[in-house]
């Protein structure tokens, strides 16, 4: 099998992306998290599409747990189409996009300002007009990405996000994880998660669980097994999964788990074992050694940094599904690198 795919490459350089962005990014970061440290919002709103909205997922989990502070999902057609105006005072809005140049995530972020936010971008592309227009920026630093699936971008979406939680919570365990982040990422491309490739090489739907901080990591993952393979995956939290959906799981319906070492282990763990018990074939993925039906996860000091790891390996599984399934990574038919929506 043919792994070089430009999305096999550019996954691959994550490892020395995140710690280029580390290194370059601590004075701006620091000083954002001062500032926001003495004069605190009153709520972050964030705004994205596609995998960056997976990454809001995991800043909204991140921001609340770590920092105390509401944070919510802003949908772009309330500016871009409906043209309603919001009382933004006081409010950090949290920008993500990898070019930095959709239409309507550049109307939410003017309209964002012209109500009295704050606008943070974290973006890839510095010269971009969101980066121009932003508050402040936080650049990615995650290279040039040509693949059409995200990979690198995302994952420096997501460590960007620790970087600033960390500073701005003062946390020095995780700023201590941070540091072995890059070491960890190289441990995770290197693990064989080939029980993915097997499993879900016959599929034609399935279900993405996570829970908390492994919420985004499932919705990622989800979109990639339907961009790069063509294959009907949809991603629910392991509570929600409850109301309703779970009664389509049973034999010949696979479920791919994300767990990570925090509060909510257990009650993923127990929905696992429920499944299993329904004969619903399913891969956890999670901290520990490799065992049939578990996915390894390498440990690192913060359950923070966890899923950042599980979806450099899952990004390197997929490529390889996609393979399988006879479809290119690289070219996933209907789509384009920049997604322009109003």
């Amino acid at each position: 099998m043919i792994e070089n795919t430009q999305m096999f490459r550019e996954s691959a350089e994550s490892p020395a992306a995140v710690a280029r962005q580390l290194a370059e990014n601590e004075a701006i970061v620091s000083s954002l998290a001062t500032r926001f440290r003495r004069s605190p919002p009153r709520f972050i709103v964030t705004v994205a599409r596609g995998s960056s909205d997976h990454a809001a997922t995991f800043a909204k989990y991140m921001f609340e747990t770590r920092l105390g502070l509401s944070t919510a999902s802003s949908a772009p057609s309330v500016s871009s189409l409906y043209g309603a105006a919001q009382n933004l005072s006081g409010v950090l809005v949290l920008a993500i996009s990898q070019s930095g140049r959709s239409p309507d995530l550049l109307q939410q972020a003017q309209a964002a300002r012209d109500a009295g936010a704050t606008v943070v971008a974290l973006v890839n592309a510095a010269d971009s007009p969101l980066a121009q227009l932003a508050t402040a920026v936080i650049p990615l630093r995650a290279g040039p990405e040509r693949s059409v699936a995200a990979t690198k971008s995302y994952i420096c979406s997501l460590s960007a996000i620790l970087q600033l939680t960390a500073y701005w919570s003062d946390d020095s365990r995780l700023k201590d994880a941070l540091h072995e982040l890059p070491a960890a990422l190289r441990a995770a491309w290197a693990l064989d998660w080939s029980e993915v490739v097997e499993l879900l090489a016959p599929a034609q739907n399935l279900f993405v669980i996570g829970r908390g901080l492994g919420l985004g990591i499932a919705q990622e993952a989800a979109l990639k097994l339907k961009e790069t393979c063509g294959l009907h995956a949809e991603a629910f939290s392991a509570a929600e999964v409850r109301h309703g959906p779970m009664t389509l799981v049973g034999p010949g319906f696979p479920v791919i788990a994300f767990s990570q070492d925090d509060e909510t282990r257990t009650g993923l763990a127990t929905l696992v074992d429920e499944f299993r018990q329904r004969g619903a074939p399913v891969l956890i993925a999670g901290p520990g050694e490799a065992a049939p039906g578990h996915l390894p996860i390498p440990g690192i000091g913060d359950a923070a940094c966890t899923p950042v790891l599980a979806i450099q390996s899952f990004y390197r599984a997929v490529n390889a599904l996609a393979q399988r399934r006879g479809r290119d990574p690289d070219a996933p038919p209907n789509l384009r690198k920049v997604t322009e929506t109003m």
